[in-house]
Formats: C-alpha cells, sequence, structure tokens
C-alpha cells in the first residue's frame, strides 16, 4: 500500500443527498496542497444509493476509495475499517454532513508538527464559533454528557464528540486495533485507549455547523453514556493494556 501524508475517512450511511457535496469540498482544499492524500467513505450499508454515488465520484475526485460495509453496526465500526485501511502518516476521520470544514486540518497541522499524537475538535472551547446551533434540549444533553464522561472515563476533555479527529499513524493502528465499540461511544473509548497509552491529545476549537437533518438523536446521547460505562469497566478489567 502506497504510503500518503493524509487520509480523510468519513463513515457514511444513507448519505445520498448529502455526502456528494462533502466530498467535492474536500476535494477542492486537498487538490491544491502540496502533500498526498486520500479520500476512504466507509458505507455502512446503506438501504440508499450512497455507494453509487460515490462510485461514480471516483471518475472525478482523484484518490477516493470506497469501502463497502456489508452492514451497519454503528459508526465506530466504521470508522475503525477505514483508519486501519488508510495508509496515511496522519489519519483524520470527519462527518458526512460537513459540520466542520476540511480547512480546519491546516489548524491542526502546527500541534502535530508539535508532537501531539491527537489532535481532536471542540465545540466547547470558548474560542469555537458555532454558525448553526443544536436545540436547546440536545445542548443540555450534550453538557451533562460531557460532565459524566469526564468523570467516568476522560477527565480534562470538554467535548469528546465532535467528528473531526486526527490520529498520527502510529497512534491510529494502536488505539483502532484495540476497539471494542461500534457504536456512537467510541469517541470515549479511542481517548481513554489514547490516555492509557500515554499518547499527547489536543483539544483545538472549530467553527461547527448543526445539520437539522443529523442522524444524532437524543437515543445517541443516551447510548453514549452506557457505553461510557462500558469503556470504564474496560479499563478497569486492563483489557486495553
Amino acid at each position: 500500500m502506497q504510503k500518503v501524508f493524509l487520509s480523510v475517512i468519513i463513515p457514511a450511511y444513507d448519505e445520498e443527498k448529502r455526502i456528494p457535496q462533502t466530498l467535492l469540498a474536500i476535494d477542492k482544499y486537498l487538490s491544491v496542497q502540496k502533500y498526498s492524500c486520500e479520500i476512504l467513505v466507509v458505507d455502512s450499508g446503506s438501504s440508499d444509493k450512497t455507494a453509487f454515488v460515490v462510485n461514480n465520484l471516483t471518475k472525478l475526485i482523484k484518490n477516493l476509495r470506497l469501502i463497502n460495509l456489508p452492514e451497519n453496526r454503528g459508526k465506530g465500526w466504521a470508522v475503525t475499517q477505514g483508519m486501519l485501511a488508510s495508509s496515511g502518516k496522519y489519519r483524520l476521520f470527519t462527518d458526512a454532513d460537513n459540520s466542520t470544514s476540511i480547512e480546519h486540518f491546516s489548524k491542526m497541522q502546527p500541534f502535530l508538527e508539535q508532537g501531539y499524537d491527537i489532535v481532536i475538535g471542540s465545540r466547547a472551547l470558548r474560542e469555537s464559533v458555532i454558525a448553526v446551533p443544536q436545540s436547546l434540549f440536545k445542548r443540555l444533553l450534550g453538557k451533562a454528557g460531557n460532565l459524566f464522561i469526564q468523570l467516568v472515563a476522560v477527565w480534562g476533555i470538554w467535548d469528546t464528540q465532535c467528528g473531526f479527529k486526527v490520529f498520527e499513524e502510529k497512534a491510529a493502528n494502536d488505539i483502532f486495533s484495540r476497539l471494542t465499540i461500534p457504536g456512537w461511544g467510541f469517541d470515549v473509548e479511542t481517548l481513554a485507549i489514547a490516555r492509557l497509552r500515554g499518547y499527547k491529545i489536543k483539544e483545538m476549537p472549530v467553527r461547527w455547523v448543526n445539520d437539522p437533518f443529523s442522524h444524532v438523536t437524543a437515543r445517541s446521547y443516551f447510548q453514549v453514556l452506557f457505553e461510557t460505562m462500558k469503556v470504564r469497566l474496560n479499563l478497569l478489567r486492563k483489557k486495553y493494556d
């Protein structure tokens, strides 16, 4: 497998309407960069034409690759398959709705050059800009959930769930090969494993736009909390050692 500087991994489930615009925006940014790159869309058993749409775009977008999973086992499972199948020195996963634009990677690069192994986008920092906010109910759930996540699994990280995170190659292979949670709580698990194994994490402000058609529901928040407890048990049982 030919090595590249940056791999961009996009988990997708029933994203035929949103994925074209996101891929074109990412390609527009990457096509003028001096480094080598690849884009991997991981289709999680979509029931719509996501795979068909992405396949068609491979004729237009250089270095675009589709990974077709037979069933939807969760966002964490899709991201894991993309991370382990990619070849980048740095491996970034971002959401199909483009809520955090690819241009943020240029702001991550200095931290990576300073020796951080993982740089994560955060909507909770003072410098962050929330262009289109979530509903009040979701915001309250998110804040309460983060306090719980900090107390139980990853103290000091104020937004574990923002879908824009970059991992250095060694950290990506080490962390995602140990992942046990295929669902929404995978973000918490990746960061807990990273902390346990001594990787340096940097939380960085972002400009974030909420998509009203997001797949994240109130039920998803409670799933994250349940899976956070599983992470805590795994830590106590030394399952990640």
